[in-house]
């Protein structure tokens, strides 16, 4: 009885195409400019993570949020954002955005100096605390 051998050729080629599309597949998948180029993508991956994750946990608004968020980075980066000041306990506000202590982050008007005004001379300078660091006034 004689072998068929149509069907057994044909079946050798299907499975040296799909070898062959197996081979190049792991080829690209393995390429080193694709495993730089996920390397280089995973702190972008993580931040954005990071800040799906806080924008979704956070007490305040979504977009409030993401104000504060960019606040973190200081005043001059949250200007083209939103416009301040930023009050305590709301967001945007940093403790040391807050250099004078009053409660008022990115405030924009600078107190005008008093011609007149004595400084007054206590026995101790003014002080403020931020976290476990400690700020006096000269």
């Amino acid at each position: 009885m004689p072998i068929d051998t149509s069907e057994t050729d044909s079946t050798l080629t299907k499975t040296s195409k799909r070898q062959r599309r197996a081979d190049a597949l792991r080829k690209r998948a393995l390429s080193p400019v694709r495993i730089l180029i996920m390397v280089l993508m995973l702190p972008v991956t993580t931040m954005g993570i990071a800040v799906g994750v806080y924008l979704r946990t956070s007490d305040f608004e979504r977009e409030e949020a993401l104000i504060h968020l960019i606040a973190l980075a200081g005043c001059d980066a949250v200007k083209n954002v939103a416009p301040g000041p930023f009050l305590t306990g709301g967001p945007g506000y940093h403790p040391r955005n807050d250099p004078d202590g009053d409660g008022v982050a990115c405030d924009t008007i600078a107190a005008a100096p008093v011609a007149d005004a004595v400084p007054q001379q206590t026995g101790t300078r003014p002080s403020r605390t931020v976290g476990t660091a400690k700020f006096v006034r000269p």
